[in-house]
């Protein structure tokens, strides 16, 4: 009794577990509680419970899902090219435009979209203006399909068009190809909705000056730009490759500039397109994510394995691909809010939900899943160092391995989370982090923030009862 008479009369550290309401009672009486916000796994359901009972102990899951992870860290992609997209992107036609996410038609698209896909058929001569590009797209010629399923990725609206140069990404170790455009910078561009006359002038220079001088650069690199190499640096140096792309740029321009110097071209078009990567800090979000797309590209269709290969949105669904399912099959939500901050003039209520494709960065364990080796991302896209470092720490419970390629410092080195697990995620209740940009809701106004999102739950629920029944089949 000696004991727990001197128990009671110590000071208790209280845990309260679910529900806040026993919180807020014991702290009425004058006691400190910490709260952990906890939840059952699969949040109760027995039928999500008893897939995950099943499938978690299966040792054929557990080698396909490793099986997965060697690939990703063995893929080495390089930038070998630039080309229009009518000529390399496979599947490719005159009258189809590309665009971020799963699959949409015109009349559901999101405003930043069809403002991008009015600029792009505007830019291609298909159209005059706003009005004669929507006659064009109701009268049914053009096609529409999401990059991912032609190899390719976009951010935020992803609009490829036929004449718009694009990085060709080698995999040196699978020898696959993708492809992504070239970045346009910050404001009032394309892939934010925007079709401004200076945004098509933008377009046209890119495809008349820059694309050229850039590929006869590529032309004198032998075996091409080591992308890998640059991210795994530049993840040492405070980058996370989606929303902070400083160092990587910066890397990327120090390695492209002799072979520009050495092209032959104009010196003022040299000047131009050298000061255009110079002064544009995100020029290498348009070559992490082609990088990320490529590597996946290679880790889809493993049998048996239950990690996600495509995360992606369209501005109106979030969809997700799984490397142990067909390549053609998506698992889509609504897409969700981002949470962050909003440029001076703008609120809330004006940022469209969740787009784009550059979501294949935390795919691949960079992005958000590196956002605790970036700490000074946190000016972007809000909350603080701690936030972000523990963003990191928390991804490793969702996922199979580690990418020792991109480590992170702040975590002594520790490979990024690899490989999210769909069991995993409906398992622990824990949704992989994503920081992005926000485009206003309205056509042709552009980027509004910058902030923090979350993928759908029902995503991920859809594919793990869709594997079951696939892997009882």
């Amino acid at each position: 009794m000696s004991n727990i008479n001197k128990l009671f009369n110590e000071d208790l550290n209280i845990l309260n577990l679910g529900t806040s309401k026993f919180k807020e009672d014991l702290e009425l009486q004058g006691q400190a509680v910490t709260h952990l916000d906890w939840a059952p796994s699969a949040s109760g359901d027995i039928k999500l419970l008893q897939i995950i009972d099943k499938l978690s102990i299966d040792e054929n899951i557990k080698k396909a899902n490793e099986k997965v992870v060697e690939i990703i860290k063995n893929s080495h992609p390089v930038l070998i090219d630039v080309d229009k997209a009518i000529n390399v992107i496979p599947g490719m036609k005159p009258n189809m435009i590309l665009h971020s996410g799963p699959p949409i038609e015109w009349d559901n698209m999101a405003g930043p979209m069809r403002g991008a896909i009015i600029g792009a058929l505007i830019y291609e001569g298909f159209a005059d203006n706003e009005v004669s590009a929507e006659n064009l797209v109701e009268s049914g010629v053009i096609e529409f399909s999401p990059c991912h399923e032609h190899s390719a990725v976009g951010p935020m609206a992803g609009i490829i068009s036929p004449s718009m140069p694009v990085h060709i990404i080698f995999n040196k170790t699978y020898k696959n190809y993708s492809y992504c455009t070239i970045n346009e910078g910050l404001g009032k561009v394309l892939r934010y909705g925007a079709y401004s006359d200076d945004v098509i002038q933008r377009l046209e220079w890119l495809e008349s000056d820059f694309g050229p001088v850039l590929k006869k650069a590529l032309s004198l690199v032998d075996g091409g730009i080591d992308i890998k190499s640059i991210i795994s640096q530049s993840v040492h140096m405070g980058d996370e490759c989606h929303n902070r792309n400083k160092a990587s740029t910066s890397l990327f321009f120090r390695e492209i500039t002799p072979y520009v110097l050495k092209t032959g071209f104009d010196l003022e078009i040299i000047d131009k397109v050298l000061g255009f990567i110079k002064d544009n800090e995100h020029y290498f979000l348009n070559l992490s994510m082609p990088a990320c797309k490529v590597t996946a590209d290679a880790a889809h269709g493993v049998e048996n394995s239950t990690i996600v290969t495509v995360m992606a949105r369209n501005g109106v669904d979030f969809g997700i691909k799984i490397s142990g399912l067909e390549k053609d099959q998506w698992f889509t939500a609504p897409a969700n809010m981002i949470k962050g901050l909003m440029f001076p003039g703008y609120k809330v209520e004006d940022a469209n939900p969740d787009i784009g494709d550059s979501s294949i960065t935390e795919t691949m364990g960079i992005g958000g899943f590196m956002m605790g080796g970036a700490p000074a991302i946190v000016q972007f896209v809000g909350g603080t160092v701690l936030d972000a470092i523990n963003y990191s720490e928390q991804m490793y419970e969702i996922t199979t391995g580690e990418n020792n390629n991109f480590s992170i410092p702040n975590l002594d080195f520790r490979g990024s989370a690899l490989g999210i697990d769909i069991i995993k995620v409906i398992e622990k209740g824990i949704l992989p982090i994503i920081n992005t940009g926000m485009a206003h809701k309205v056509a042709g106004i552009g980027q509004v923030g910058a902030g923090l999102v979350n993928p759908p739950t029902e995503c991920f629920v859809k594919a793990l009862e869709k594997f079951d029944e696939t892997y009882r089949g």
